[in-house]
């Protein structure tokens, strides 16, 4: 057990790697939801304050400014690994408002799926027009060519990917940029070098 135990010690060398992936994965995701906001602004600010067709949110503008801000901002920092632990904060507080707000009332799946432990009654009835307009674009359309790239599918818009999200800041929260591959380990080394001496 002892030699398994030491061979898993030396793997710690590259515990920088776990945090630099989801660093990788989340900035884009960030930046281009971030950007859509920005290249939609006044739709955005309508959409976050409408409460008939929107989320009904209070000071709209304010808002969808921050959440702007934070997307941009913080896919930016991400990538350069600068005040990690910082910016996950806002982060995951405009996860958790995306999810209740947006996604909540959709249940988990962002797909909608027919069968499985989350599928719904709304998922389900999604599956049952998805079939009916595949078989319509086969009878009617170029259903090859459609496809080509990729499978048609309902977008339920549920939960899953803002959880996910949060749960992949939390752990940089936590574990800050990881070693070796972000600013915040070299600052933070030439900050400690330049206290000693």
């Amino acid at each position: 057990m002892a030699p398994v135990r030491a061979a898993l010690d030396r793997t710690r060398i590259a515990d920088g790697l776990a945090p630099l992936a989801f660093r990788l994965y989340l900035a884009p995701v960030m930046w281009m939801a971030g950007s859509s906001k920005l290249a939609h602004f006044d739709s955005t600010v309508e959409w976050f304050g409408n409460a008939d067709w929107g989320l009904g949110l209070p000071f709209p503008w304010l808002m969808a400014a921050l959440a702007m801000a934070t997307e941009l901002g913080g896919a930016v920092l991400l990538l350069l690994g600068l005040g990690v632990r910082w910016i996950s904060l806002p982060l995951m507080a405009t996860m958790l408002v995306a999810a209740a707000t947006v996604h909540w009332g959709n249940g988990w799946l962002a797909i909608a799926e027919p069968g499985g432990l989350f599928a719904t009654e709304r998922t389900m009835e999604a599956a049952e027009r998805l079939s009916r307009a595949k078989a319509i674009l086969m009878e009617h359309g170029d259903y090859e060519w459609l496809t080509e790239h990729g499978s048609l599918v309902i977008l339920n818009n549920g939960i899953e990917f803002a959880v996910t999200y949060f749960i992949l800041l939390l752990s940089l929260f936590f574990s800050g940029g990881g070693r070796f591959f972000s600013l915040d380990f070299w600052l933070w080394k030439h900050l400690n070098r330049q206290v000693r001496t």
